[in-house]
């Protein structure tokens, strides 16, 4: 289950931590409820829920997880076309995905994302919460078509939103007793009451008044059409939930300097989604933010994020009033601080300072998240880097030529022999011109794939055409195995040295 008496933590500095977040929660779930186009109560749900599963049974304590922006931008068009009930089976079903993940032990790979990738999946993520704010800057015109708001209104608006914007940023200068998300939302909600300021509130747009979650089965059509409809935003919101909680995960492992389980994270990812899909939530993963909040406040238990997700159900069920009355303003100057938090300025400068293909990578993947989601951008960064990885190994390939005490020909080759090098490695040799016996050394090269393998034959074949004789020195015992037609042909000489394996899965 879970050890509240981890050397890391202890319950005071847990509980307020947890307070502390749970209070900056409200207006973030709040407001991502509003970009994914459903109540704002499906957004605290979402978060007490997957908070309270993940926190409990997860493989990261001290991790903050619950409705984020990321899910939210892309379970918009699921809303909009098919309804909210639609949207918590897809949540199911990513939770049953994320599951599946987690007991396949497919965590393990979020180690191949390329730093570069990781750069541009924020600042996409942040260029998409700050696009999905500006709804709120438009409204309907008498014939229902959207316009822009000009005038006293979004003076007003804009003013509000710089105000909020200000005390976030200020207000952690004087002090940190009070989490300045809030006190911003509490001054400017107070100030538009006071001056009874006509602008758009919470409660305008949807009543959160709610008693604890209760089990409900979405209602929705039980037909292959229906699974049709919601298994393909499923896959996406599993990839971008699982993406962004390991990626968190890795980030506190470094803040804490402890590790934490990736793939028993997967598990709690879905298992929570499962849940929240069943209790009326819009799903969530872990929240880079809260999380950073939650360990520079000193909770670094699981009881941390268990307090934090009861304090916000209690939020819930005694303060529904007092939330109603917040103005739509202050949660846009809430996203637009986590727009900025979230998004990696250093990477300008760095622009011009790393490789230009990292510098595309950057580039790429923050204008496809824009453009298209966040798990289809990290995964075609993924691939851009890896094939770009590949390339510059493949020109690694060479060898040093001497002639061996024998009289043989000795080819020493360098670098790695896979897929991408075969041409460099063919364009070494040349059977016709060489002596009657070669040698070719692995001893500082490796043979990493079936490709490679291939090559060796085809080598084979050519110096038996010529009648001549090819002696492998220091190949991997795997290698002599797989090595079927060259091993008729050629002299095979095993060395101890190598201990890799060939197109094999050896991570743990």
């Amino acid at each position: 289950m879970f050890d509240l008496s981890a050397h890391h933590s202890n319950y005071k500095d847990d509980i307020l931590s947890g307070l502390t977040v749970a209070l900056a929660l409200v207006p973030e779930a709040i407001a991502f409820a509003f970009v994914a186009g459903v109540n704002p109560l499906v957004g605290l749900y979402a978060a007490f829920m997957v908070g309270l599963v993940t926190a409990t049974f997860g493989g990261r304590p001290g991790m903050i997880s619950g409705a984020t922006g990321a899910l939210a931008v892309v379970m918009v068009e699921l809303v909009a076309h098919h309804g909210v009930e639609y949207l918590f089976v897809a949540v199911v079903l990513m939770g049953i995905i994320q599951v599946t993940a987690g007991i396949f032990r497919l965590g393990k790979f979020i180690r191949m994302v390329p730093h570069p990738v990781m750069l541009g999946f924020v600042n996409g993520l942040a260029i998409v919460i700050f696009l999905a704010q500006l709804q709120s800057f438009q409204t309907k015109d008498a014939n229902g078509v959207l316009t822009w708001i000009t005038g006293e209104p979004l003076y007003l608006l804009l003013g509000l939103v710089v105000l909020t914007m200000t005390i976030i940023h200020f207000l952690p200068k004087l002090t940190r007793i009070i989490p300045s998300s809030l006190a911003a939302i509490l001054v400017v909600t107070g100030l538009v009451m006071a001056l009874k300021l006509d602008v758009n509130t919470v409660g305008d747009l949807a009543s959160i008044a709610g008693g604890f979650p209760t089990f409900h089965l979405p209602m929705v059509p039980i037909s292959l059409e229906t699974l049709l409809i919601v298994l393909p935003y499923s896959f996406i919101f599993a990839a971008i939930g699982l993406i962004e909680s390991l990626l968190t995960l890795q980030l506190v492992d470094e803040m804490t300097e402890t590790r934490g389980k990736g793939n028993k994270e997967c598990i709690a990812q879905g298992a929570a989604n499962i849940v929240t899909g069943f209790f009326g939530g819009m799903g969530g993963c872990a929240m880079i933010g809260q999380s950073m909040i939650n360990i520079n406040s000193g909770g670094l238990g699981r009881l941390s994020g268990i307090s934090a997700a009861l304090f916000l159900l209690s939020f819930i069920l005694f303060g529904s009033e007092l939330i109603e009355v917040i103005p739509v303003a202050a949660l846009i100057g809430v996203m637009f601080i986590v727009v900025i938090g979230t998004f990696e300025w250093s990477s300008f400068r760095i622009l011009k300072k790393i490789p230009r293909t990292d510098a595309f990578v950057i580039i790429l993947v923050s204008g496809i998240t824009v453009a298209s989601d966040l798990a289809v951008a990290v995964i075609i960064g993924v691939i851009v880097s890896a094939l770009v990885f590949a390339w510059e190994a493949a020109q690694r390939m060479d060898a040093k030529t001497y002639t061996s005490d024998e009289g043989f020909l000795v080819y020493e080759l360098h670098g790695p022999l896979f897929f991408g090098s075969i041409h460099s490695f063919n364009n070494l040799f040349n059977p016709q011109d060489d002596p009657n016996d070669v040698v070719i050394d692995f001893r500082y090269t490796h043979v990493h794939d079936h490709s490679g393998l291939e090559a060796v034959d085809a080598l084979a074949m050519r110096y038996h055409k010529q009648s001549k004789k090819l002696h492998l020195v220091h190949l991997s015992p795997e290698c002599k195995q797989l090595l079927d037609q060259a091993g008729n042909m050629v002299e095979i000489n095993v060395s101890e040295d190598p201990h890799y394996h060939v197109a094999t899965d050896r991570l743990a």
